[in-house]
């Protein structure tokens, strides 16, 4: 069938599967949806990783997205730090650039949802702020499409995660330029350290530079641009939520040789307060004690920021979703 094909090529290539998503566009097609259903849930649970096309974001604006933010990031610094954070705000919302000293070598625009009092959007180019606000909207409609296939995943009752996240106000949008890497420096072209994202579900659009990779069985798997496709990963929340049924996937990003690389990135978050735990079924259901103890996301959220603002001299110093887990 299409889409399990698209799945085996995805394999041989040695590459993260991609998955289409029309089938839940249309009515019917339910042994398709059953079939991609299939497909994301071993995805999931094998690398945390995986590609969609034919999910809703126009091409074109994903294509003038990436256009507008490169005519930004050529500006001059001065111009560019017109848009800095302001004090204020729990995120770097606006313009931020990496310290020369940091690990990671990128510069940033960063956005909370459209109409957000936080946000700080660039005066130049002019089409900047409506481009970024139109693909904000888009990756949140095919973020929900992606938790309620994730919920039809994990065996949830109907709706579950859909609940559980409903306050969308904390997702965020990073808009990021890579520095160039440099030549015959293979060790040093490291954009961005091995990490796992601390939230539920994270898409990134990225150029035909590439440059991601995932970790997978101790070796590192690049995830190939493919046109018109997302790449989704999933995030900590839903690790610990599913009791490490679906993986959190380790991931990086490398610099190429003399080439600026440029991505979107969309984080499906949850507020604050919102209790984290490994859910009951996946301990019952298993037998499988539950392998993290519970906490509140925003006491998570805030040492993974300490570990950017206040990096710690030992790499395993790094707080991680290890902080909380339970030695069984």
């Amino acid at each position: 069938m299409y889409h399990f094909y698209l799945f085996e090529a995805s394999m041989v290539n040695s590459n993260i599967p991609t998955i289409d998503l029309s089938s839940f566009f249309n009515e019917g097609n339910e042994d398709c949806k059953k079939e991609v259903i299939d497909i994301i849930s071993h995805a999931c649970s094998e690398y945390g990783f995986f590609q969609i096309v034919n999910h809703g974001v126009p091409p074109s604006l994903m294509t003038r997205a990436l256009e507008v933010s490169k005519m930004f990031f050529e500006y001059p610094l001065e111009e560019k730090l017109k848009s800095s954070p302001t004090p204020d705000a729990p995120l770097p919302t606006g313009y931020s650039v990496q310290p020369e000293h940091s690990a990671d070598k990128n510069e940033y625009l960063l956005m909370f949802p459209p109409g957000s009092s936080f946000n700080v959007f660039p005066d130049q180019p002019a089409e900047l702020r409506k481009v970024m606000e139109d693909i904000f909207s888009h990756f949140s409609k095919a973020a929900l499409l992606v938790e309620t296939i994730l919920n039809d995943c994990l065996g949830l009752p109907p709706k579950f995660l859909q609940e559980y996240n409903k306050d969308r106000s904390w997702d965020f949008m990073a808009v990021l330029r890579y520095l160039p890497g440099a030549i015959n420096k293979e060790n040093n072209n490291i954009g961005l350290t091995e990490h796992q994202d601390g939230n539920c579900i994270t898409f990134v659009l990225q150029d035909e530079i590439g440059g991601l990779e995932v970790l997978k069985n101790g070796e590192w798997i690049p995830v190939v641009p493919t046109e018109g496709s997302l790449i989704v990963n999933l995030g900590d929340v839903i690790q610990v939520l599913s009791n490490n049924k679906f993986k959190s996937a380790t991931h990086r990003v490398m610099r190429q040789e003399g080439k600026f690389r440029h991505s979107y990135v969309f984080f499906n978050t949850i507020e604050g307060n919102k209790w984290v735990e490994p859910l009951p079924n996946f301990i019952k259901e298993t037998g499988k004690p539950a392998q993290y103890r519970g906490f509140f996301y925003k006491d998570y959220q805030q040492m993974r920021i300490r570990n950017k603002t206040h990096p710690p001299s030992r790499p395993e110093d790094v707080v991680d979703i290890t902080h909380y887990a339970i030695d069984c």
